[in-house]
């Protein structure tokens, strides 16, 4: 298992500024770029400790009145985030209830993805 307690994915503000600068470039980006990003080799236990950096993310951006940002982070095959996401807080705190894949969820990630950029490109 790869150790990720030492590692840049623990770093709430680097993985912040990341996703800062998507939402101001106006795009998502697939969990494996986001981990090259960070300089690191895309494994599961990679993936799974960011998605928990990643809620931790939005449950502080939320407390701030701020749209999420880990939906910024995707899927390459769907362009969908991951089940870490829908199970987390943001869906959690909106109360979402439907598939995690479809044309429901890509419209409501779409919303949830132009409300970060507007957001971010704004300010």
């Amino acid at each position: 298992m790869d150790d990720v307690s030492e590692s840049p994915i623990a770093d709430v503000a680097l993985v912040r500024s990341l996703l800062v600068d998507s939402a101001r470039a106006g795009e998502a980006i697939s969990y494996s770029a986001f981990l090259a990003r960070l300089g690191l080799a895309f494994s599961r236990p990679k993936m799974r400790a960011l998605c928990r950096t990643l809620d931790r993310i939005d449950q502080d951006g939320g407390g701030r009145g701020e749209p999420g940002l880990a939906v910024l982070v995707v899927r390459e095959s769907d362009g969908l985030p991951g089940q870490g996401w829908w199970a987390g807080w943001r869906a959690a705190a909106i109360g979402w209830e439907s598939d995690w894949t479809g044309p429901v969820a890509r419209a409501f990630v779409t919303e949830e993805q132009a409300a970060a950029f507007r957001y971010w490109q704004a300010g």
